[in-house]
């Protein structure tokens, strides 16, 4: 991360955000919907390839564990055996004297509003549930109530059964799924950090109940590993187990992937150690087996869930604030995003030198070999060294320019990113060189 304040840097990502086509504010010309964003053409690419990252990782690479999607919409049932209808609540406070809205167990001083500076001016505090209520069909009475769903781990347990007979898994196994949930923030904000509609990589390792420390470790392990892959520097990032007073009812071990992002250290993913709660509870309240029958042991029991649950969109942003970076090149300031090459929106850009009709055909040729195996951007407007700068600030890890000694000897000029350095490629092994070190 640069060395520069830490409102300078976010006030940085937020402005590159938009006017390079990450991130909108949503209903802008309306004047804005708070706390909803949109994903412009480079922000879908990146939020896709952190999502594609994870699901490599978690499903493409290995054996035990299969995916599911899940529905968003889900009856009250549901949630009430979950315990969310209950207990997925956050304690609300009002301001009486500006009539600001806090969450009380987020302030930093309970007596104090931050907005106005009044002291001990908020209300008692009462309970808030996060979740988004809503009706199906053409009558809103209390029978056609359904619920947005808050997270996308109760879709696993509820299907466990059906898909445990059609994997023919045995634990220990896991089911992922990415996908949106929906929580009534009270208040939302830092960007993309905090929403009310967001993305979630989850995922629910079954495991035997004597097996569920082993593999809770495991995973803490498995997953910090998994961001210091991708280019979060090490000293940005912590694995911080939770506190006794902080542990769910059902937890036995809950520890959080942390990053370090402008405002502090801050939560990109829990995993949780939720023993058996969630089957036994849909169990009880649906009537129906959720438990596993070990044919070896000729036994009986229901399995142990270790959970790793990280947020797509804030782990998007933590990979853009880690990859910013800022130098001086010939005496002006040149504005880089490392990303690592397979969370980079763009992985090749192809530059005609000039927009003169005898190299169009050409760049467009070399453009056609590369769109197969890369998303590619292309660009024939304004000078080559500003589309430079412009590609460096998309994260852009190689550019192809076409120029007038392609003509003549049938190859282009590879520029790599983070060093600049420049290779003179032939058109026909371009894809391979590429290929090579995009691998």
């Amino acid at each position: 991360m640069p060395e520069a304040s830490t409102n300078d840097l976010m006030e940085k990502i937020v402005n590159l955000s938009k006017r390079r086509g990450f991130v909108f504010p949503s209903a802008e010309i309306y004047g804005g919907f708070r706390s909803t964003y949109d994903y412009g053409p480079i922000g879908v690419l990146l939020l896709r390839n952190v999502k594609e990252a994870w699901w490599r990782s978690m499903v493409q690479l290995r054996d035990d564990v299969v995916g599911l999607d899940a529905a968003i919409l889900s009856p009250p049932a549901i949630w009430e055996a979950s315990g969310h209808l209950a207990n997925f609540t956050d304690p609300l406070v009002d301001c009486k004297v500006c009539r600001e809205r806090f969450r009380l167990d987020k302030l930093d001083d309970p007596h104090t509003c931050p907005t106005c500076g009044s002291e001990d001016s908020f209300t008692e505090a009462r309970q808030f549930n996060l979740m988004f209520k809503t009706h199906a069909g053409p009558i809103a009475d209390a029978g056609a109530e359904v619920y947005l769903r808050p997270e996308t781990a109760q879709g696993m347990f509820v299907d466990f059964a059906n898909v445990l007979q059609a994997s023919r898994k045995k634990p220990p196994f896991g089911i992922a799924q990415i996908g949106k949930s929906f929580r009534n923030e009270i208040t939302p904000g830092n960007f993309v950090f905090r929403t009310r509609e967001f993305e979630q990589m989850e995922m629910e390792y079954f495991v035997p109940p004597d097996e569920a420390d082993k593999w809770y470790e495991y995973w803490c392990n498995e997953r910090r590993q998994w961001y210091l892959d991708l280019g979060i520097p090490e000293e940005e990032l912590r694995l911080r187990p939770h506190d006794a007073d902080e542990l769910s009812h059902y937890s036995s071990g809950t520890s959080d992937v942390e990053f370090l992002f402008p405002w502090g250290w801050d939560e990109l993913e829990g995993i949780a150690n939720r023993g058996d709660y969630d089957l036994t509870q849909h169990m009880k309240a649906s009537g129906e087996k959720l438990d596993y029958f070990d044919q070896a042991s000729n036994t009986r029991y229901v399995p142990h869930v270790i959970e790793p649950a990280a947020g797509a969109t804030r782990t998007m942003m933590a990979f853009l604030l880690a990859a910013y970076d800022e130098e001086e090149v010939r005496g002006e300031t040149r504005v880089v995003l490392r990303l690592h090459h397979r969370l980079a929106p763009y992985k090749v850009a192809v530059l005609p030198l000039s927009k003169k009709d005898e190299l169009t055909p050409v760049a467009r040729d070399v453009l056609h070999r590369l769109q197969p195996h890369f998303m590619c951007d292309y660009d024939e407007t304004q000078a080559i060294g500003r589309r430079y700068r412009r590609q460096d600030e998309l994260g852009t890890p190689y550019c192809v320019t076409v120029d007038f000694e392609s003509l003549d000897d049938a190859a282009v000029t590879v520029r790599e990113r983070d060093s600049m350095e420049q290779d003179r490629v032939a058109i026909d092994d371009v894809v391979g060189y590429l290929r090579e070190r995009l691998a």
